[in-house]
């Protein structure tokens, strides 16, 4: 293979793995900041999976690295865990005081043009699924925002959570369970 060909075969590749990174930033930050209720963490943890994903996995196939990706993010989101766990341990009596910033997708324009009322309700309805959510044990909730948000096939899924298929569809099971008990009538 020439050198041109060579190039250019990296060069797409590295737009391939730009667009999919483009294109999975968002909702890989918003499951990062449910699992750790702070921006700057779930930032952090994103750019390392991210970081991680081109630096080892770059050369694999386009249809592999969503699971890879989710894999890696959910490894750091568990560290993260681990980390707090220590941490809070020995700083328990210390509060979390900080303001935080708004959230830009809270405050983003609406693009269907919902009324005031309408977009009290579907506020309303998005901090109870949060709260539901953050209220989840760290599995279901991994495997519930895969599978409904990502979208992921329940193979994909328990790759990226290094777990069996039987696993991932209990502990989804399990999470649809909870959020429905929960959710009542914000639940569609």
């Amino acid at each position: 293979m020439n050198l041109a060909v060579s190039g250019d075969l990296i060069l797409n590749s590295s737009v391939l793995l730009d667009k999919f990174l483009a294109g999975v930033q968002s909702r890989a930050f918003r499951i990062a900041q449910i699992a750790t209720g702070n921006q700057e963490d779930a930032l952090d943890l994103v750019q390392d999976a991210m970081f991680k994903l081109v630096e080892k996995y770059s050369d694999r196939s386009e249809q592999e690295w969503t699971p890879l990706f989710y894999r890696i993010l959910n490894s750091r989101i568990n560290d993260w865990y681990r980390r707090s766990t220590v941490r809070n341990r020995h700083r328990s009596w210390l509060s979390n005081t900080d303001e935080e910033g708004e959230d830009p997708i809270q405050t983003a324009p609406d693009p269907h043009g919902r009324s005031p009322d309408e977009e009290t309700v579907t506020r309303e309805g998005m901090d109870k699924l949060q709260i539901a959510l953050e209220g989840l044990p760290a599995r279901q909730q991994q495997a519930f925002l895969l599978r409904a948000w990502e979208g992921l096939s329940v193979r994909q899924t328990a790759t990226a959570m290094e777990c069996a298929e039987g696993s991932v569809k209990t502990h989804y099971s399990r999470a649809i369970h909870s959020l429905r008990a929960q959710l009542g009538e914000h639940w569609p």
